[in-house]
């Protein structure tokens, strides 16, 4: 239950799905979590439902902070908030991810749904891991990781800014990892399966009590 005691963790995009279960595991494990997300409304609530919690050994230590992941100041004052408010950052959750328009054809892709996935997913996600590094690399052993997707190696079923997308996050994660490896950073991506998560069942076009 004490797993991450003491740990400081940034999640971004942690409002919901992954994210969400994520920012509760934390917590329960010990964890001093700042949730990083645009919808306030849905931040807040999740942080008063785990501070009021009964299942949670570190209630009080749950914050959220405002952070659009394809603003490079945005996503500082996040991670300053973390030094300011802890004195450092053990790990650095790059969670937020939009799956775009349905269509997965090329001709039905527009150029303005294939730039703006690229910047939340792919581009937020070199924010999230640069000001990561930028404080953890002084202070060594810490962790950055990314929430990828199996459609980083299965081909066909999502849409081609998606699928993209998740495949440059994988290559991200290795480069980073020569790069920030022989500091102690270690830098890994998780690649879920399908699961009703909101993000799932919008780029499926159902409800999600349809998955039960």
């Amino acid at each position: 239950m004490h797993r991450l005691k003491g740990k400081v963790a940034i999640i971004t995009g942690s409002v919901s799905g992954f994210e969400e279960a994520t920012t509760m595991l934390f917590v329960r494990l010990g964890a001093n979590v700042i949730i990083a997300d645009v919808r306030d409304e849905m931040g807040g609530a999740l942080c008063n439902d785990i501070a009021s919690g009964t299942n949670y050994s570190n209630s009080s230590s749950i914050s959220y902070a405002h952070c659009n992941v394809t603003d490079d100041a945005s996503v500082k004052n996040v991670v300053d908030l973390a030094i300011s408010k802890y004195g450092k950052l053990d790990i650095m959750f790059n969670n937020a991810g939009i799956s775009g328009d349905l269509d997965k054809t090329t001709l039905g892709t527009t150029n303005e749904n294939f730039k703006k996935v690229f910047d939340v997913n792919v581009y937020g996600a070199f924010l999230g891991a640069k000001h990561a590094a930028r404080v953890m690399i002084p202070r060594t052993s810490r962790v950055i990781l990314f929430t990828v997707s199996l459609a980083s190696v299965v081909c066909g079923e999502t849409s081609h800014a998606y699928n993209m997308s998740k495949h440059a996050i994988v290559g991200l994660m290795k480069n980073l990892c020569v790069e920030v490896g022989k500091y102690g950073i270690r830098v890994n991506a998780i690649s879920p399966c399908a699961v009703s998560t909101l993000i799932l069942t919008h780029s499926l076009g159902i409800d999600k009590a349809i998955l039960g």
